[in-house]
């Protein structure tokens, strides 16, 4: 681990940081690569590490720039930096940063008024769809939406599309020629109207300052230090921005967690925070794993999570240590049906809300969107408040913009009566009655002109003298940042909007095959360890509570054809009633047949009694023991001066892989290995699976 002697910075600056974050935060200028796992403190010692930069004189505020890749995270940098007393420095989203100096520079490099930014590009998707003969529904256009801007963000011009959404394997939604002829007829239909998407600010501010030499040399000097968080989300396209910002220089910090890598299907890569130190040599390396976040017991779970992963690069195998006080265990549930299961996550919400844990620190997260109805439905049926989140920005919703009118309009009639006083007389005459209502959208129109009210108190509490248009002034610049108000409710998000939130319970919910792993994941390896990484990130999300569900069946009396997720193999312990199940399922015929010990169903191949699992039950196999074993494998074979499939076969070795006995009868256990081979080889396999599981996994 890196340490380093902070020199300049005042005493009390970096005291309150653990050993890791105080040697992340206090390491010289020059390039540092922060490895975060979840709930390390990576936002405290990024902005720690700006303020030792600035107070010990290696760089003024005013040239520094973080980014970040949502407003809400940009917002927590800026404040955070306040409070350490950094006041000029930016932090800003890639986006927001790139629209700011093309502002900027664009009289410079362009000669004419700056063009508009165009907020919703589906209607030019629609022409240049209609263009290339395709149909317009919304649901196309939505997925050819995507395709264009996964293109954009990947450095790939229309013409090169075909070529390069085949070799990455695109699940396109019409033929690729066709998507490239979209995208080309897109992208002049745009260019005519005179209007920016937003892969164009920074496909246009990367231009600017590679192609316009006094430029990039204005923008260099003023910007010297440059801080990029979440940097394991960072597309082709954003890299390519930065590095032209840094121009070869090298006062980078860069923060990330390749285990929260969630966002491919968007081009987003790990492989420059992966790369860094190839790229930067004499980099300083930080490794953050304590987590303050979440229990001990949650933390552990996570690590089992992404502790199976195939194929893990070095820099992502960070093996979290919980530092808070012990919780209780995280709780698996499987329900004959989904009612069922929203029914019983509402009912242990309730038990929440009278234990005292507050509406807000509640989460039900989901892979897809559509599963939100159940969980809205049954939350509603016991009269508890939700906002689902990812939906319509809180600022932008009809009775938000509603509200916000009549407060600009309301002051002159107000006279002196207190703030919050004034903003409820104001709400009343939109909607805000003083009871609420009983449920469904009336309560959540309710709730969002309640949360207005609630910002007026914190107001009057923190600012003396606060009057209404100061109030109004602090909610336009809420509604600019998108840092909306907090709004009591239990939240309902995907696992994608969930990322970078938390909360003290979280529901994990419709944890099934083909749900999580979505079902057009299977087949590609790739694809299935992102699930797998949405799982993790899923977890990381509870600091205290954390319940797993899913359901056999989608309607109840349905068919129970669903099995749980494969991500969840392993985690159950032995004596839970789903794992029970599965070993005991489909034995009425009394017979003796071998069974799936992920099913319970009857095992007919040689293969699958070899492994002691069906063919379609998904395999658990740990890669890294795997190869492990055919190396000692190898090794031994020479020794003896045998073939190596006389020690073992292959498929031996990955039942070993997928099953990992820790005792002798536990290798007895899997077909094909008896007495003679456990004499001759079984001390030596259990050695490597024994060494194998001791290793740090993360």
């Amino acid at each position: 681990m890196v340490s380093a002697s902070p020199v300049g910075a005042e005493p009390d600056l970096l005291d309150g940081l653990d050993p890791e974050q105080r040697a992340a935060a206090g390491a010289p200028r020059g390039p540092v690569c922060v490895l975060a796992g979840a709930g390390t403190g990576k936002t405290r010692t990024i902005t720690h590490r700006i303020a030792h930069l600035v107070r010990s004189g290696h760089v003024s505020a005013g040239q520094v720039l973080a980014v970040t890749f949502t407003a809400r995270a940009a917002g927590e940098l800026r404040t955070r930096l306040r409070a350490l007393g950094v006041e000029g420095a930016q932090a800003l989203t890639f986006h927001a940063a790139a629209r700011r100096q093309l502002r900027y520079f664009w009289p410079r490099v362009v000669g004419d008024r700056p063009w508009d930014l165009l907020e919703g590009k589906l209607r030019f998707i629609g022409q240049a769809t209609h263009r290339a003969g395709l149909a317009t529904d919304p649901e196309l256009l939505r997925d050819v939406a995507t395709e264009i801007e996964w293109a954009k963000a990947s450095l790939i011009a229309p013409d090169d599309y075909p070529t390069m959404a085949v070799r990455a394997q695109r699940d396109t939604p019409a033929v690729p020629s066709q998507i490239a002829e979209v995208y080309r007829a897109y992208e002049e239909i745009k260019n005519s109207a005179r209007v920016l998407d937003f892969d164009d600010l920074l496909l246009h501010t990367t231009a600017a300052l590679e192609e316009h030499g006094e430029v990039a040399r204005e923008f260099r000097d003023r910007y010297r230090c440059f801080v990029v968080d979440e940097y394991q989300d960072v597309t082709p396209l954003q890299q390519r921005l930065l590095d032209s910002w840094l121009g070869g220089r090298d006062d980078l910090t860069v923060v990330g967690d390749a285990n929260q890598t969630i966002y491919s299907f968007g081009g987003a890569s790990p492989r420059p925070l992966l790369e860094f130190t190839r790229r930067f040599p004499s980099a300083t390396v930080v490794r953050l794993e304590r987590d303050y976040r979440s229990t001990p017991q949650v933390v552990e779970l996570a690590n089992q999570v992404i502790g199976a992963a195939r194929n893990r690069p070095a820099g992502s195998r960070l093996r979290l240590v919980g530092h808070r006080k012990d919780g209780p265990e995280p709780r698996f549930t499987e329900f004959d049906d989904e009612p069922a299961e929203a029914a019983a996550v509402a009912a242990r919400v309730c038990s929440l809300l009278d234990a005292g844990v507050a509406a807000s620190e509640i989460a039900i997260l989901y892979r897809v969107n559509a599963q939100s109805e159940t969980f809205e439905r049954a939350l509603a049926e016991v009269d508890v408040p939700y906002l689902v989140r990812g939906g319509e920005r809180f600022f932008e919703r009809r009775e938000v913009r509603q509200a916000m009118s009549a407060l600009r309009t309301a002051s002159p009639e107000m006279g002196s009566t207190d703030l919050v006083t004034i903003v409820r007389h104001v709400l009343a005459r939109v909607g805000l009655t003083a009871q609420p209502p009983s449920g469904g959208a009336a309560k959540e129109r309710w709730d969002a002109l309640l949360s207005l009210v609630e910002v007026a108190e914190e107001l009057a509490h923190t600012v003396e003298g606060a009057d209404l248009p100061r109030y109004v002034a602090e909610l336009e610049q809420r509604a600019a940042a998108q840092h909306p108000p907090t709004v009591e409710g239990v939240t309902l998000a995907s696992f994608h909007a969930a990322k970078g939130l938390e909360w003290d319970a979280v529901f994990l919910v419709g944890l099934a095959e083909g749900t999580l792993p979505i079902q057009h994941a299977d087949g590609d390896e790739g694809a299935i360890e992102e699930e797998r990484r949405l799982l993790y990130v899923g977890v990381t999300r509870a600091r205290e509570h954390l319940w797993l569900s899913w359901s056999l069946s989608r309607h109840p009396g349905g068919r129970r054809h669903r099995r749980r997720s494969r991500f969840l193999y392993g985690l159950l312990p032995d004596d839970h009633p789903a794992a029970r199940a599965a070993r005991t399922r489909s034995v009425k015929d009394g017979n003796a047949k071998p069974r799936c010990r992920v099913c319970g169903g009857p095992l007919l191949e040689t293969i699958e009694i070899k492994l002691a699992r069906c063919a379609r039950c998904p395999s658990n196999v740990d890669e890294e023991l795997l190869a492990r074993l055919k190396e000692w494998r190898t090794h031994r074979a020479r020794e003896l001066k045998i073939p190596p499939f006389v020690v073992f076969t292959d498929a031996t070795l990955v039942a070993i892989a997928e099953q990992r006995p820790t005792d002798q009868r536990g290798l007895v256990a899997i077909s094909g290995i008896g007495p003679t081979k456990v004499e001759r080889f079984g001390a030596d396999v259990l050695a490597v699976v024994r060494s194998e599981q001791g290793q740090p996994r993360g």
